[in-house]
């Protein structure tokens, strides 16, 4: 297993060993001790998700002020662009974000840890998501902040319109938005 830095050096980019032969392929897309040497801490996911989403679909930017949630993302069918945006206020890093492209090709994945706001754009004709979280999905403290914010001024490599729900549409822009102390 290889592991990218990335500039905010909580967000890890994680590549598996991937063993292929004339019958396919095998990776270990997860384990526990490994994945607590990586981060240092011992971290417990407590719920498993999958999207499906078609090209140009902006999901994001997504978090909750508690009960925050870690994420290990990865993609298993097509493309995405994956963004992680810090909203922790005391952190050096507070404002910055970073983007990844995770593929079913490249079979890469990205720890994002509680206190970011995280957000995906569908780069091929239909992607499928999975990703793990290290708290349970409490919609009273989930929050948006808009995809186009001019203070972060996020590229999110967008190949047409993006296509949002109601919900990212309202999204607050990131300076009046609660955050994290």
């Amino acid at each position: 297993m290889k592991i990218i830095s990335t500039e905010i050096p909580e967000v890890l980019i994680i590549e598996p060993q991937v063993f292929q032969d004339d019958r396919g392929f095998f990776f270990e897309s997860y384990n526990y001790q490994k994945f607590t040497d990586i981060t240092g801490n011992l971290i417990n996911f407590v719920q498993d998700n999958h999207s499906c989403s078609k090209q140009n679909v902006l999901r994001g930017l997504h978090y909750q002020i508690q009960q925050p949630q870690g994420k290990l993302v990865r993609v298993v069918i097509g493309s995405i662009f994956d963004v992680a945006v810090d909203i922790r206020k005391s952190s050096l890093t507070f404002g910055k974000w970073m983007g990844c492209e995770l593929s079913a090709e490249n079979k890469r994945q990205i720890w994002i840890p509680p206190g970011f706001a995280h957000g995906f754009v569908v780069l091929s004709e239909f992607a499928e998501v999975l990703y793990k979280t290290t708290d349970y999905y409490a919609p009273q403290y989930e929050r948006c902040i808009l995809w186009n914010d001019p203070d972060l001024s996020i590229d999110w490599h967008l190949s047409g319109q993006p296509i949002l729900s109601a919900k990212d549409q309202a999204g607050k822009f990131f300076n009046e938005a609660e955050l994290y102390t």
